[in-house]
């Protein structure tokens, strides 16, 4: 009997077809339809509108210097591997785009550069969302996780508009990184919100340490490891991207990114600062609570300490000697102003140690 022996590139090659089909499944049946936006623009004027299918790209590439197409939403990965087929996009990075669990990263797929950012939103509570971003010869497709009111970009759709800073006239590359740029700005008002909410924690601290303020600082320490996993891989990427540029990056734009790495540097600075603040609340907390409940012994201690004496005084009037045996047997007894003595003594004791503690400072 003969056995036919199988090609192993002919098997890896079958696998990772089966894998690419298998992720062109909708990632959920409920998942909401994707929304496709896209501005092209030129030094003289610009285009802005709403497109249903990714070939309709082709009505812009080529007759636009720069076209810049978001995707809001990665439930429909029949769509995203669409523009797969109309971008020449390589299928592991559309696999990343759906798998946004992703850390920030660059790579460098034939003719396109791919770049995976976290995005942060701070809505009551703390919101991370992964932008993936592909850099072409003349465009960047980029494509946000969910799709929300308002991103980080509005600012830079009106700058397109209004033509500010000149930003028609540069390449898909500044495109590139004025849109990082607004997703690194973004975690500065974050960070400036977590710094006020540490002021106040602060001063609730120092006022009336609770167990409700050792919450709120797990909470603040829990968005900051948060943010400081959004914003370390973050800082390699620009790194690399500054540091390591493809050919899609033109050396005008290294400069920018540069300032832009700058930007999460300092960004990992006040993160770090605001870290160190958590745990040094920490160490408050437990300082007043410990300083408190001294306080509380001191007090109890005192007190204890004060009915020291009349207990004693007590105590020794208690015994039942009978001074009809012996004129020694507690004679005070006997006296008509015996029982005022007795409290003379008790408050005369009291107010004596009160005036001994006072004098030693330990009020």
């Amino acid at each position: 009997m003969s056995v036919e022996r199988q090609d192993p590139s002919s098997t890896r090659k079958a696998t990772a077809l089966d894998a690419s089909l298998l992720a062109r499944e909708p990632a959920s049946p409920t998942a909401p339809v994707s929304q496709l936006h896209v501005i092209a623009f030129g030094p003289g004027d610009y285009c802005e509108l709403d497109i249903d299918k990714p070939y309709e790209l082709n009505d812009f590439l080529g007759k636009w210097p720069v076209v810049w197409a978001n995707v809001e939403g990665v439930g429909d990965s029949k769509l995203i591997f669409s523009f797969g087929e109309v971008l020449d996009l390589h299928h592991l990075a559309l696999e990343d785009v759906m798998n946004v669990k992703q850390r920030s990263k660059v790579e460098q797929y034939g003719r396109n550069e791919f770049i995976v950012a976290r995005m942060v939103k701070l809505n009551g509570r703390l919101e991370t969302e992964q932008l993936s971003m592909f850099l072409g010869q003349n465009f960047v497709l980029t494509f946000q996780e969910e799709e929300r009111p308002g991103d980080p970009f509005d600012n830079l759709r009106d700058r397109i508009r209004k033509d500010i800073g000149g930003i028609r006239s540069a390449g898909p590359d500044h495109l590139m990184y004025a849109l990082l740029d607004a997703v690194v700005d973004a975690y500065f008002p974050v960070l400036e919100s977590y710094g006020e909410v540490l002021e106040d924690i602060e001063d609730e601290v120092l006022a009336n340490p609770t167990r409700e303020c050792i919450a709120k600082i797990h909470e603040v320490k829990r968005d900051l490891l948060t943010l400081r996993r959004a914003i370390w891989p973050m800082r390699d990427a620009l790194n690399m991207l500054y540091r390591e540029p493809g050919p899609l990056i033109q050396d005008n734009t290294r400069v920018y990114l540069r300032d832009l790495y700058d930007h999460a540097i300092r960004i990992i600075d006040l993160l770090e600062t605001d870290r160190e603040l958590c745990s040094d609340l920490m160490d408050v907390y437990l300082s007043s609570v410990s300083n408190k409940l001294n306080e509380v012994m001191k007090w109890l201690t005192i007190i204890s300490a004060l009915f020291i004496p009349p207990t004693f005084i007590v105590g020794i009037y208690g015994m039942n000697f009978s001074t009809a045996k012996s004129p020694w047997n507690m004679p005070e007894l006997d006296w008509y102003f015996g029982y005022p003595f007795a409290w003379l003594m008790i408050i005369s004791a009291m107010v004596g140690f009160y005036v001994f503690v006072r004098k030693k400072g330990w009020l």
